[in-house]
């Protein structure tokens, strides 16, 4: 039998926010192995066991540069230590600087585009500069550039914390707005259901199947039933499929919108500041020891 430690405990816990002795028993039943027992606890609780993938962790902001004709542009995370830092005009202007390169320069990835001229040195010369002056650290994290097919149209929220810039073939400029928002407040992972990954799909129906079984279903049904959730899942994490925010009647999905304004999405692009960087903000020795003095109690 494995050895589960605390530190693993802690780990699982962190990832689904489920009770620390839920952890421990899906751990144990899944004799350590952490994706096992990630996906036990989401059979067992259900979605609130899967907050790691929207938790925003670290600081800092997404730029956004697109050019006079719409045909160009670039989105950019850049972090810091500290939201303090975030809001700094220094940096806003490494971000928004790195941005416009991006878009017009064309580099390959985040090394190509740190030796791009910057100013009287480089993007990362002057990143330097700004952490020696700052006394915090800061870090150009990702970037997503595009060549439009239709027309760019960007939008941010949130302090610069969450920024969307999506193709829009046809249609108008307030469709184009509209649609951007929608991607801001509803997340979708990918235009449909060919960019989600099989993996991700494997998991849902995996995770139905024990889910049905649980509940008592029969043998004869779990495929089925896993087949209805994973369709389900699609239309929740796709953005043709998902029901657009602003509809009158709660029920057009942005494909039917779409269809109705002769208009097609060729691209998009959605960057959450810290999206998939942990930060641990639980105290989990204070939390056990708060448990332990409760079951001391009750004895």
């Amino acid at each position: 039998m494995a050895t589960i430690t605390a530190g693993m405990v802690a780990e699982l816990r962190g990832k689904t926010d489920a009770p620390m002795m839920e952890c421990k028993k899906a751990l144990t039943e899944a004799e350590g192995d952490m994706v096992k027992a990630e996906e036990i606890l989401r059979v067992k609780l259900g979605n609130k066991a899967s907050k790691a993938a929207s938790r925003i962790a670290a600081e800092g902001i997404v730029a956004l540069h697109i050019s006079a004709d719409g045909k160009l542009g670039a989105i950019v995370e850049v972090n810091s230590e500290t939201d303090f830092v975030a809001k700094n005009d220094e940096f806003i202007a490494l971000a928004k600087g790195c941005a416009e390169l991006v878009a017009t320069k064309n580099p390959a990835d985040v090394a190509a585009l740190s030796v791009l001229p910057m100013g009287e040195g480089t993007v990362e010369s002057t990143r330097s500069a700004l952490v020696g002056k700052i006394g915090e650290n800061m870090s150009i994290r990702r970037f997503v550039r595009f060549e439009a097919t239709g027309a760019l149209t960007s939008y941010v929220h949130g302090g610069s914390k969450i920024g969307v810039v999506i193709d829009v073939v046809g249609g108008d400029e307030q469709l184009a707005k509209d649609l951007a928002m929608h991607i801001a407040a509803s997340k979708p992972k990918s235009l449909d259901a060919s960019g989600v990954s099989a993996d991700l799909l494997d998991t849902e129906r995996r995770i139905a199947i024990e889910k049905a079984r649980e509940a008592g279903k029969p043998e004869a049904m779990l495929e089925k039933i896993a087949e209805g959730t994973v369709q389900k899942y699609l239309k929740d994490v796709t953005l043709l499929g998902q029901v657009f925010v602003k509809a009158a009647d709660g029920k057009q999905t942005i494909e039917q919108l779409l269809k109705s304004k002769s208009a097609s999405v060729a691209a998009f692009s959605l960057v959450v500041v810290g999206e998939g960087i942990e930060k641990k903000v639980d105290d989990f020795a204070a939390e056990v020891a708060a448990q332990a003095a409760a079951a001391a109690a009750k004895k």
